[in-house]
């Protein structure tokens, strides 16, 4: 069983960093998401044949490339606060304090790795085929402590900024955190302390995070790729769970695709999944405009309501189905 997992996983691995295939995958899923919504899909780009390009800002950029972490954080510890019955607050202290049990621990490690993927074809559709886009199963330790420090970065500066609500319910707590995600000024502060964090935990200087040219200037990207970063979102929330079940349940990721396409899924693995999909879907809101954060459906995912969450599923399924076939 083993040996079966790592060459279904190791098959993964390789489609993750296939431009090509993430070109064929977000395809689908945009299909998928039209289709879902009773809309006709429009014809999606060909990276080779299309020249159009976009104008984005290089500070909102530098914020975005910073707060994966911060979304990871909302999605894995939502999930936890409705298993465990505590309060966020409770398991921001506990990741501060290093006193999760592993399995936790690795939860979380998995979110951060989904929301950093999710964040890359944003800043450049190359950046996919690095080594360290790997599944997560196959990442080296030193990758493995980067996200735990994103995690950690992250909860130290969301505590330090719920110090009104600590000992509040898990509804008011999650009002406080709905409120610092959707505030700009929020985003830039997180981003800025993960800036640092990060260059902290490598033991160097942090260079200064925004400079004053980057208010006003702008980088030029190709209008499709960033149609593919948009759309390519919900394959790496799946591959990110599927490599987390393979790792706590020793299950083959070809079991669990089928199990999401016939609906046999258990509602435990099924919740897991969306927040998955709806974490990696945050991670990339802020590239496509650091406006897109004050949307009413940007939110913990304990306020999702049922059409949004089943967007989400939409997604999975429809991701579900194209890497099962392709798998065979």
């Amino acid at each position: 069983m083993q040996e079966q997992i790592i060459t279904e996983l190791k098959k993964i691995d390789s489609l993750i960093r296939d431009v090509n295939y993430n070109v064929s995958m977000a395809s689908v899923l945009e299909k998928a998401y039209y289709i879902s919504q009773g809309e006709a899909a429009p014809v999606f780009p060909v990276l080779s044949e299309d020249n159009s390009t976009l104008l984005t800002s290089v500070k909102e950029e530098k914020i975005a490339t910073n707060l994966s972490g911060f979304y990871a954080l909302e999605c894995g510890v939502t999930f936890l606060c409705n298993q465990s019955g505590q309060t966020p607050v409770a398991w921001f202290e506990k990741i501060v304090a290093n006193t999760l049990d592993s399995n936790t621990a690795l939860l979380l490690d998995r979110f951060a790795n989904a929301t950093w993927k999710a964040a890359q074809p944003f800043r450049d559709l190359k950046r996919i085929t690095r080594p360290t886009f790997t599944v997560a199963n196959f990442l080296p330790q030193d990758e493995i402590i980067k996200d735990q420090v994103q995690i950690k970065n992250a909860a130290s500066k969301l505590l330090a900024s719920m110090q009104d609500v600590t000992h509040s319910s898990t509804e008011v707590q999650m009002k406080k955190i709905r409120g610092l995600m959707q505030s700009k000024n929020f985003a830039l502060e997180m981003a800025e302390a993960m800036h640092k964090g990060y260059y902290t935990s490598q033991q160097q200087t942090p260079p200064v995070f925004l400079l004053p040219r980057d208010d006003t200037a702008v980088t030029k990207k190709s209008a499709a790729e960033q149609k593919v970063a948009t759309n390519v979102a919900g394959f790496y929330a799946l591959e990110c769970g599927l490599s987390y079940f393979a790792t706590t349940k020793n299950v083959l990721p070809s079991y669990m695709l089928r199990s999401i396409i016939n609906d046999s899924i258990s509602k435990d693995d099924k919740m897991l999944l969306l927040r998955f999909a709806n974490a990696t879907w945050k991670a990339g809101q802020p590239f496509r405009g650091l406006n897109r954060i004050e949307k009413e459906n940007f939110v913990p995912f304990y306020f999702l309501d049922e059409t949004e969450i089943e967007k989400d599923m939409v997604q999975i399924k429809a991701a579900a189905q194209k890497l099962l076939n392709d798998l065979r």
